[in-house]
């Protein structure tokens, strides 16, 4: 970011008001924008760009203190109609900080434009959100599904693969007078350790979430980090992660994810690294098994490692499989449907309050579409899964960002 301006934009609008404008003022325009909350932070982030055209699609961002500013938003896979996506910062607002904006090179010239167009939006701006202009993908039916998994059960077993991650699609309708932001704001509140986003650019669509797994990092500090998140069972009424029993399948399942952080670190020819797990995390009703790993570059002089264990990780065991293009190739051709973003990443780099980067696995994610949203969920699958076991994780996982979809009752209303 090249710089930093006080703005007098409606100084006296409440943060919320202010927030909804600044969103306007992209989307109204046509451009894309980008909102997020890091975990256990108070206040959400903002991010906008000035293209409205492919320009800012591009490779996966450089994870080093000299690569651009912006918000990364990347497929499970890339192709012609789920492009990667890297928005450059040329507006960046901290809205604990809402008198402040940082201002790109680019940004500059054109900020009286902008600011005036900030001033005249009407109170009451409908927010025309980006749709995609995809069809909406094919949803399975339970027992589609469970198909689905013994046909991974049965290539694990033919030695095909050793683990594969699948998935399905949900269409739901949107309740009466759904707020996106409004839906934001609640994910923040339902789940303050995870990283909510919602995110709309042209051609791609409007995705809301709030996911629990890192991909990649590297803070302020100079630490690189990612992690190993599979198993899952429901957080029931009075249960402590800590007391948490584990089945053979989870355990299998977890350790095929965490064996292949440490292969990229070999192939990488890196050995200085912490690896601690793998432990009990609670991420909304859910129980997961999770190993951390950290790598203090200031004790390791590689400066390209974020950059180069991004692109070895994604997408990592924990949404493809294991061997990684087998496991995919499984995928094309069993699943059924388009991923899209889902089980992508996504995050800000080289933004303020977040180091170098911070990109998280797209997951508990959903997308908008005019009257709908689709919403995903996957499981990981070995050769101990069964298939009615793997659809009521899904449905399970559902709960998490679905939740925003229910209608409210009288009492509340």
């Amino acid at each position: 970011m090249s710089s930093l301006q006080r703005i007098a934009w409606k100084p006296e609008l409440p943060v919320g008001e202010r927030l909804r404008r600044l969103v306007a003022l992209a989307l109204t325009s046509g451009r894309p924008v980008a909102l997020w909350r890091l975990p256990g932070a108070e206040q959400p982030r903002l991010c906008l760009s000035l293209k409205v055209d492919s320009a800012y699609i591009g490779l996966p961002p450089a994870l080093e203190p000299t690569a651009p500013a912006g918000f990364a938003f990347f497929p499970f896979r890339d192709s012609d109609h789920n492009p990667p996506l890297f928005l450059p910062a040329d507006l960046f607002f901290d809205l604990a900080k809402p008198e402040e904006i940082q201002v790109s090179a680019a940004a500059a010239a054109r900020l009286p434009e902008l600011r005036q167009r900030f001033a005249t939006l009407p109170e009451t701006t409908e927010l025309p959100w980006h749709l995609s202009r995809q069809p909406a993908p094919a949803t399975a039916s339970q027992a589609e599904y469970e198909a689905l998994v013994a046909a991974g059960v049965a290539a694990i077993e033919a030695g095909t693969v050793q683990k594969v991650v699948s998935s399905r699609a949900v269409r739901r309708p949107l309740p009466a007078g759904f707020d996106a932001l409004a839906a934001f704001a609640e994910l923040q509140e339902r789940y303050p350790n995870a990283f909510v986003s919602l995110v709309s650019a042209p051609g791609v669509g409007t995705w809301l979430g709030a996911t629990p797994e890192v991909l990649a990092e590297i803070d302020e500090d100079q630490v690189f980090r990612t992690m190993a998140l599979a198993g899952t069972q429901p957080l029931l009424p009075g249960m402590k992660p800590a007391t948490a029993k584990w089945a053979h399948k989870d355990l299998e399942e977890h350790a095929m994810v965490a064996r292949y952080i440490v292969n990229c670190f070999k192939q990488l020819r890196l050995r200085e690294y912490d690896e601690r797990g793998p432990r009990t995390v609670a991420a909304g009703q859910m129980l997961h098994l999770r190993t951390d790993f950290a790598v203090y570059l200031t004790q390791v002089p590689f400066p390209t490692l974020g950059t180069d264990m991004l692109r070895l990780l994604h997408p990592t065991p924990a949404v493809g499989g294991v061997p990684k293009q087998p496991a995919l190739e499984f995928l094309r051709r069993h699943e059924g449907y388009d991923r899209a973003y889902y089980a992508g990443f996504l995050g800000p780099v080289n933004l303020p309050d977040a180091g170098v980067a911070r990109l998280y696995v797209n997951l508990r994610c959903l997308q908008l579409r005019a009257q709908e949203a689709i919403l995903y969920a996957g499981t990981g699958l070995t050769s101990d899964s069964d298939p009615a076991r793997e659809w009521q994780e899904t449905e399970l996982k559902l709960r998490t960002v679905g939740a925003i979809l229910q209608e409210p009752s009288p009492a509340s209303a």
